[in-house]
This record gives C-alpha cells, structure tokens and sequence, in this order.
C-alpha cells in the first residue's frame, strides 16, 4: 500500500530523513503553543508537543473533508518534537546568541539526553487511528572550549536547533560519544518511524 504522508513539521532535516528512507511527505507545519508545563517530565512534554502538531493537521484534514463521516481520508499524518534534556533541564531553540552559549557551555564534558516523540494518525477510518512513542539518544559532549563555542554560533546554525545544535554539521566535533539512535538526534528516529510506517508505505 502506498498512502499520502503529511509531515506535520517545518524541520527541512526531517523530510530529508524520510527522503532517505525512499518516503515522500507533503509537509503542512501545524502552529501550536510550545510552552512547558509546570511539573511536567521531559518525556510527557515532547509526546504532547508531536501528539499537537500531528492533531492540529489531523483536525484541519477531517474539516476539510465530505460530510460522509463513514469516508475515511487516504492520508497519514506524522508529526515530531525533538528537545535536549540535561539535570531534568529541558533546552529548546536559544532566542538569543548568549542563550546559545549558555547552553551549549551547559553540555561541555558532560552528557545529556535528546529525546524525539513521534505522533503517527491514520485517517482511513471513521476516527484517526494513532500511534504514538519516544526515543532516547545519549549524547557526550568532550572538552569545548569558548571561542569554538561563540565560532559556532556565530554560523548561525544553532538558533533553530533544539539545545542549540545539529549533530549533522557544525556541532559534530563536539561529540565524543553517541549511545543509541543517531538520526534521533538530527530530529527523527528513522527506524522506528520507517517501521512504523511500513504498512502505509513502499519503502523498504
């Protein structure tokens, strides 16, 4: 079977992982409110965050929709969150330069956790059927020190990079060591979500 993929995400990375995995995604970016909730775990706030995008497509697909609610929709929507935890410390995009310093000074000699939650909506049936999970990398970064720091940031890449990096580029030289899934850390867990997937898709 070979449905239409909707990418609910504006990440250019994570349709080039999909591309890679021979999936071809239409990407429709959903606007949702990114604030953390207080007390809320690391792990919670990114399955809420991709769970949201993915909804967000999902609703404006079913309203678009003919008013037969026994017609399903021959579309799959996927939708990811990607966030950089450290001491429980949640590191989203840095607003600023000096943010993306203290950030990226936090990671130095130490390790830290990228976390990517994946929110997968069928609309075959009457109702989306939903699949939903979170993969972990482990990331250690080595001894850094300022002023390969500030020459980093001065690229600009790490602005719109959660924890202030990419592993794909500028940053790689950062890391000493990966525990786990690389392409989780790029913004997609491409395994689990191509396996996922398989029953929607040719790819191989």
């Amino acid at each position: 079977m070979n449905r239409s993929i909707i990418l609910a995400s504006a990440s250019p990375r994570r349709k080039q992982l999909l591309e890679s995995a021979g999936i071809v995604a239409t990407v429709e970016v959903a606007d949702i409110d990114e604030s953390h909730g207080d007390g809320e775990k690391a792990a919670d706030y990114v399955a809420r965050m991709a769970y949201q995008k993915a909804e967000a497509v999902v609703r404006r697909h079913l309203s678009d929709k003919s008013t037969d609610k026994s017609v399903g929709l021959d579309v799959v929507v996927v939708a990811a969150d990607t966030i950089v935890v450290v001491d429980g410390v949640i590191l989203g995009k840095p607003a600023s330069r000096d943010e993306a310093f203290s950030m990226l000074k936090r990671l130095v000699s130490r390790r830290h956790d990228v976390m990517t939650a994946v929110a997968i909506a069928d609309l075959a049936g009457r109702a989306p059927k939903w699949q939903r999970f979170v993969v972990t990398t482990h990331v250690e970064f080595g001894d850094v020190d300022d002023a390969r720091l500030w020459a980093y940031i001065d690229s600009g890449e790490p602005m719109d990079k959660a924890g202030a990096y990419g592993i794909q580029s500028g940053a790689a030289s950062f890391v000493r060591c990966i525990e786990g899934s690389y392409t989780n850390v790029v913004g997609l867990p491409l395994y689990e979500t191509v396996s996922a997937l398989a029953d929607y898709t040719c790819a191989k």
